[in-house]
């Protein structure tokens, strides 16, 4: 888009922000978003069981994103030459999101709340990554260990070993081990403060969807996320460099036994998300470059990814697909990461991906209002139906997303370093939301 035409699209947009801004704060938060009780979560483990479910959760929706955001089924508002989306799509709720801009362009029950599996260690590590230098060491002690979940997935973390960080975080992103999520958060001084830390993150992401019990995913009562909050925390997360290189290493060393005398043995670990590394019959994605995987029991699986093409980076999450296609999660993203690299410019936005709430505090650029109008698709590839009215941002999503790009930007690098990595390079983050700047460089696939 011309700087001209930007500038001037801002320029309209500050001067209904300012115009609505009266009406928003007069607006009570709990008139803003529709936030009942929490669905409990899926079990990790297949002796776990079943949680009870909520009629309260399954209707309550959040409107973080624009209304359309809020309603069942799918949203899309195709436009002249743009592709209909796949019609092999059976996850229980999805989206996808241009990574630069934050606009959705087609979702299907974005703020149902599910159990999330392991892709809440998405927000796990956007939290506690910062805390911790990668080199620094730990010696795991038994109590580091205790209270994981019967049949959690582990790496093979060992007791009265020492690990840096930077292993332990490989860990986490490459076999999604449970072991190293309890190891990160002991050193976080505990359970308890991670989860309450990994909370009040959710919430400033904007995250409302989001009910945080147990730090990595597994089954806990009244534990749910959205596929529009697990795309909150991947957006979040790939603005951190050590976020992006491990999201999207393929594979590594991870170490194992100390014998006396001798050099510590290692042993070899592979990603578990079947994109990036093109394992058990799913083919390795054009432009992947993260970011995580889940599967439990009653959750099922979940998947958020990220990719580029031709300089456009599109976020897709899908959860819960109940086809029987093998390794369907995995499939059905590609489809829809597919869809949108071939509708970039055909299709209008039917909402966005906020900006932080503490974002706004910081921030002297014009508030915009979120896309929410349009037209929606039937689940099942059904006729689009015209619709023409835009639904208001919620007050703190108004609040917080941010128009202009004064600010510097800052470049990112994924380091491939020491890490075997099938995604590279770097991009630019402007230092304010919603990243209007934002420059992507993954390597082609």
């Amino acid at each position: 888009m011309p700087a001209v035409e930007k500038t001037a699209r801002r320029t309209v947009l500050t001067v209904i922000a300012a115009a609505l801004l009266p009406a928003l704060c007069a607006v009570p938060a709990s008139a803003a978003v529709t936030k009942g009780p929490p669905k409990p979560s899926a079990a990790e483990s297949p002796k776990s069981p079943a949680p009870k479910t909520s009629k309260t959760a399954k209707t309550a929706r959040s409107q973080i994103g624009g209304a359309r955001l809020a309603r069942t089924g799918t949203q899309v508002q195709l436009g002249d030459g743009a592709p209909v989306l796949p019609k092999d799509l059976s996850g229980e709720s999805w989206i996808v999101a241009d990574a630069e801009s934050g606009d959705v362009l087609a979702s299907h029950d974005a703020h149902r709340r599910l159990a999330p599996a392991s892709t809440l260690k998405m927000l796990f590590a956007d939290t506690l990554l910062p805390r911790f230098p990668a080199t620094e060491t730990h010696k795991v002690l038994p109590s580091d260990l205790a209270g994981m979940g019967e049949g959690s997935s582990l790496v093979g973390i060992k007791e009265n070993l020492t690990y840096t960080v930077r292993d332990l975080w490989l860990g986490v992103f490459l076999r999604s081990g449970n072991d190293a999520v309890h190891v990160l958060a002991a050193m976080n001084h505990g359970i308890p403060k991670t989860v309450r830390d990994m909370q009040a993150h959710a919430d400033d992401l904007q995250a409302l969807d989001t009910h945080v019990v147990s730090p990595d995913g597994y089954d806990a009562p009244g534990q749910v996320s959205s596929a529009y909050d697990l795309t909150l925390f991947a957006r979040s997360g790939l603005q951190k460099k050590d976020f992006r290189a491990y999201c999207s290493t393929a594979t590594a060393q991870f170490p194992g036994a100390q014998k006396k005398g001798k050099k510590r043995e290692t042993f070899g670990i592979q990603n578990t998300n079947r994109l990036l590394t093109g394992a058990d019959g799913v083919s390795q994605y054009k432009g992947i470059a993260g970011v995580k995987n889940g599967n439990t029991t009653h959750a099922g699986a979940t998947y958020t990814a990220v990719a580029e093409r031709n300089g456009h980076v599109l976020l897709v999450t899908v959860m819960k697909p109940s086809s029987t296609e093998s390794q369907a999660v995995y499939k059905e993203a590609a489809r829809l990461l597919d869809w949108g690299f071939a509708s970039e410019g055909k299709v209008t936005p039917v909402g966005d991906l906020v900006a932080p709430a503490s974002s706004a505090a910081g921030s002297s650029g014009s508030g915009g209002a979120a896309k929410s109008g349009g037209a929606a698709q039937d689940g099942k590839g059904g006729a689009q139906a015209t619709g023409k009215g835009k639904g208001a941002t919620p007050a703190p999503a108004a609040a917080a997303r941010q128009g202009g790009s004064s600010g510097v930007g800052t470049a990112l690098a994924i380091s491939a370093g020491a890490l075997l990595l099938l995604a590279a390079g770097a991009f630019l983050v402007n230092r304010r939301w919603p990243l209007p700047d934002l420059v992507r460089r993954f390597p082609r696939r």
